[in-house]
């Protein structure tokens, strides 16, 4: 082969391989669009997300969050997506907790001024004793608004000018009625696995605010009470005070229901 046809066929050679790239790139961007769901973590880097990094890293391609003896928190810490504030959405994410853990996934709230990388709004709690993952907390407002297996229609706020520290009990809110039931919570804790992989999705759409673990429906709010409601706000996942812990998140996916 000549000198001249050498080069003709490395040319053709690379011109194929950036069709096939781009071709790719198309067919994902299209897989991308029918699911409607995006990637909101790339796995590599932190990039779209704002936190401490004592407690923040990427490690094999997870988000994790640490509190060594070192590192122990006084108060709360999230990392903040920092590409919106969804409204209605769906949100599918994987975790993997330490049994002495204590996290959850923030959403539809805001960032406080006072106190750096804190949020206030709705959680979906996780935890590795298993004994709120899934529930329905507000962060640093009503409290516990649905425990595991609970379908519950929070109460409108008769008199709003009452704090709220006035109408929660043992660390729940007192104005809220439970409607229904999805499984006794022994039974729900059993679709847990413990130290290893489990999935969260959280369906929010209007005022009805739904949490799945493995796929089963945890636990179901719809929150009546437009004074202290949230329609719409910023994701965060949190590491929480106390002992030392690690959390791992990955394939951290969104969707935004039009």
């Amino acid at each position: 082969m000549n000198q001249k046809l050498f080069f003709k066929f490395l040319q053709l050679g690379v011109i194929m391989s950036v069709l096939m790239m781009y071709s790719l790139q198309v067919f994902a961007q299209r897989a991308k669009h029918k699911s409607g769901f995006v990637k909101i973590f790339d796995g590599k880097t932190l990039t779209g997300w704002e936190g401490d990094p004592t407690y923040w890293r990427v490690e094999n391609g997870n988000l994790v969050g640490e509190i060594t003896p070192a590192t122990l928190l006084k108060a709360n810490s999230f990392i903040i997506w920092q590409g919106g504030t969804p409204a209605d959405f769906e949100l599918k994410v994987e975790f993997k907790i330490t049994k002495a853990g204590n996290s959850g996934i923030n959403y539809r709230s805001v960032a406080l001024k006072d106190v750096a990388h804190a949020l206030k709004g709705y959680q979906a709690d996780i935890d590795g004793a298993n004994r709120y993952t899934g529930q329905n907390y507000e962060e640093r407002a009503r409290t516990t608004l649905a425990y595991r297996g609970e379908i519950v229609s929070v109460d409108l706020l008769a008199n709003s000018t009452n704090t709220l520290k006035e109408h929660i009990k043992n660390n729940a809110w007192m104005e809220r009625t439970v409607t229904g039931s999805l499984g006794t919570p022994e039974e729900l804790l059993a679709k847990n696995k413990s130290d290893d992989w489990n999935t969260c999705r959280i369906v929010a759409k209007g005022n009805r605010l739904q949490h799945y673990i493995n796929g089963v429906l945890i636990s179901d709010v719809t929150d009546n009470d437009p004074i202290n409601a949230k329609s719409a706000g910023l994701i965060g996942v949190q590491v929480h005070v106390g002992p030392p812990m690690k959390v791992k998140y990955r394939n951290i996916m969104l969707k935004e229901i039009k």
